[in-house]
């Protein structure tokens, strides 16, 4: 290198040092704090409160399948109901982005209503028009194989029929977050697989799922286990 040369690269200005890259955090779909509920039981003067839930914690990002596990009795269901603003908590906080889908343990089903009056009276409560109603429903007919049951009756269907309805009712306005308590109770093999395809579909999509259930199998399907123990959450 001449003199020149080095002369011209010394008077060049030293790059900007590198500001370091904070990770992104992923969207929150749903969070819940500090989550506390008692049941009264007895009668006055001896009625006493039975604790359910000391202190519960949930935060699912969006594109996350949780599940969470417990023993028969430990709150779960108290827990969902919570979550989709059934129940009122004694104290905490839930906060839900977008639209909640919640699939309830027993379907909340009217025996003389179709199939296809149950989806269009969904449909038009959650704000849907003919025409997007009639093509999710035709999605969801196929995706969970019960389209020959679109005309019958609740009071004619199986048990398995019933809880792909109940699924179908819960996933009808594709929402971003999707609550489900025991959601393949009554499915055969063939359906829980589907389940398992369409929840690694809303996964891919940046969609929020909370899988509850008192045991839980192919754990690989989850991103995260948490486990509710003594009326609080532990990740698994």
């Amino acid at each position: 290198m001449d003199k020149q040369t080095a002369l011209a690269t010394n008077d060049r200005p030293s790059p900007p040092p590198i500001t370091p890259v904070t990770p992104v955090q992923p969207a929150v779909g749903l969070e819940a704090k500090g989550i506390t509920k008692s049941y009264r039981r007895g009668v006055w003067p001896r009625h006493r409160q039975i604790p359910v839930l000391r202190g519960a914690d949930l935060m699912v990002g969006a594109g996350e399948v949780v599940g969470l596990v417990g023993e028969n009795g430990s709150g779960k269901s108290t827990f969902m109901k919570i979550l989709v603003g059934a129940l009122a908590p004694d104290s905490g906080q839930v906060q839900v982005s977008g639209r909640i889908g919640y699939c309830p343990q027993e379907p909340v089903l009217y025996e003389r209503l179709t199939c296809d009056e149950h989806l269009e009276l969904f449909g038009v409560a959650y704000g849907m028009d003919t025409q997007a109603i009639r093509v999710a429903a035709d999605g969801l007919y196929a995706t969970l194989g019960f389209d020959r049951w679109r005309a019958a009756r609740v009071e004619e269907l199986s048990g398995g029929t019933r809880a792909k309805l109940n699924l179908a009712l819960a996933l009808l306005a594709d929402p971003e977050v999707l609550l489900l308590d025991e959601p393949y109770a009554g499915f055969d093999w063939d359906t829980y697989l589907r389940f398992w395809d369409l929840t690694a579909e809303r996964r891919a999509a940046g969609r929020s799922v909370v899988v509850i259930s008192h045991f839980v199998t192919d754990q690989e399907r989850f991103d995260r286990l948490v486990e509710l123990r003594d009326g609080r959450t532990v990740s698994r």
